[in-house]
């Protein structure tokens, strides 16, 4: 099922998260970055994701000062403070190097050159700041695209606050998983991408299955980056339903959310069946 859903269990508090949209131009249309997820992993073991996860206490840290470049202004929208604003954009890149090898940096940076500043960060964050200060790179966060927010459903156990970041890759930095984490990758197409999971061949988390359905539906990155701009950055909360004789998660705007208002386009709410999310209007 992905998630541990429980609607008896007491809320937790989400933790805050972030991930990053790798996107480039190929011959076919738009191309995402995906990364499948470590089959033994506690939260959506085996799913194909987006690059991410928690923010680190360390992100947050002021010895960041001397190697990004500032966020953009929209950030200011995905957090109530400067320092957890910037700190989620850290995230994002820091989770990115971690498990896609690719880094945005105000200079030029090679796939393996990619490769080993991740290694310096699997020793350290000291070693991996170091590493960006001898080669006279900075991050650049101004190149995240902040673009949406999703709130993991409180029934489940496991919960997040995830701000989601588009960004256009870096020329010359190809990607790949970090084998730990993420124990496979690819650049596709996200129609190529939902087509395998329409078929059964992968598992999609609602999040990244509205995510894949907006870029399907676009011919270019800068479209994206466009839209992405235009997009509203509230929370999206899923609530657990009753659906059928299944369960389904409401989103904002489906007459079985607490919340009236829709906040992003497409089906109302992702229903269970046959192990999988798929997206349906609500039943009358």
């Amino acid at each position: 099922m992905l998630l541990d859903l429980d609607p008896t269990r007491p809320r937790v508090t989400p933790t805050d998260a972030a991930t990053l949209v790798l996107l480039r131009d190929g011959t076919g249309g738009i191309e995402v970055f995906c990364v499948e997820r470590n089959q033994k992993s506690r939260f959506m073991g085996g799913a194909l994701v987006f690059p991410g996860g928690k923010v680190d206490a360390e992100d947050g840290s002021a010895t960041w000062d001397n190697v990004v470049l500032p966020a953009r202004s929209r950030i200011a929208a995905l957090a109530d403070t400067p320092v957890l604003q910037r700190a989620l954009a850290i995230a994002a890149c820091r989770e990115s190097l971690e498990e896609a090898a690719i880094l945005p940096v105000d200079g030029a940076l090679t796939h393996a050159e990619a490769l080993r500043l991740r290694q310096t960060l699997t020793t350290s964050v000291e070693a991996f700041r170091a590493a960006l200060l001898a080669r006279g790179l900075l991050i650049d966060l101004a190149s995240l695209v902040p673009f949406a927010r999703w709130v993991t459903p409180a029934a489940e156990a496991r919960r997040f606050d995830a701000r989601f970041f588009m960004l256009r890759a870096p020329s010359g930095q190809d990607g790949a998983h970090d084998e730990h984490e993420t124990m496979s990758s690819v650049w596709a197409r996200p129609a190529d991408v939902l087509a395998r999971w329409d078929s059964g061949h992968i598992q999609l988390a609602p999040p990244t299955h509205h995510t894949l359905w907006t870029l399907s539906r676009l011919a270019t990155v800068d479209d994206a980056l466009t839209l992405a701009e235009t997009l509203p950055l509230a929370p999206i909360e899923p609530h657990l339903v009753d659906c059928d004789g299944t369960i389904a998660l409401a989103l904002p705007g489906d007459p079985a959310h607490p919340q009236a208002e829709r906040i992003i386009e497409g089906q109302t709410r992702y229903v269970h069946r046959n192990e999988q999310w798929r997206p349906e209007g609500a039943s009358h």
